[in-house]
């Protein structure tokens, strides 16, 4: 059986000048080829450079990727897989202060909770409707989301790339 192929898109969103052309040979030896990255300047953090990086590879491809780049300091990274006909996609996101978090993805983007994590979130909630509000904030990545805002909008300037309908 041949395998799925998929695709999706590296953004690093924050990394120290002297950490890109490893994270460029960390990409490229998951991706079985060397890449290269088209890097500019982070305005939000003085010193850092970021660049979004699309690319093609079998499934499971992201969270390879996601593995590769893992357990640098002062790195700031998302990494989506789009969905396919035969498999979930999903988004991995890491900051320095939160460490890595993934979810599951659907067709349109958004992220997707399993039910047994929503069983979970009700069960140590306890009937506390705050508590309960924080474990489903968990589950979405909403602490990763709210510290990569601000990096993600430095790209509003960058030229817009059509992405393909997924079949």
């Amino acid at each position: 059986m041949a395998s799925t192929q998929a695709r999706g898109v590296v953004y690093i969103h924050s990394a120290p000048r002297a950490l890109c052309p490893h994270l460029e040979w960390a990409v490229g030896r998951a991706l079985g080829r060397p890449v290269s990255f088209d890097w500019s300047d982070q305005p939000v953090l003085q010193g850092c450079r970021r660049a979004e990086f699309y690319w093609e590879g079998s499934t499971g491809t992201g969270a390879a990727l996601a593995t590769a780049i893992r357990g640098w300091e002062h790195l700031r990274y998302e990494i989506t897989e789009d969905p396919s006909p035969r498999s979930d996609g999903g988004r991995w996101m890491h900051t320095p202060d939160l460490g890595i978090h993934f979810a599951q993805t659907d067709t349109a983007g958004n992220v997707v909770v399993g039910e047994e994590r929503i069983r979970y979130a009700v069960e140590v909630s306890a009937g506390d409707p705050a508590e309960l509000m924080r474990e489903l904030d968990v589950a979405l990545g909403s602490a990763w989301d709210e510290e990569l805002e601000p990096f993600r909008h430095a790209s509003d300037d960058a030229p817009v790339v059509w992405l393909h309908k997924v079949v």
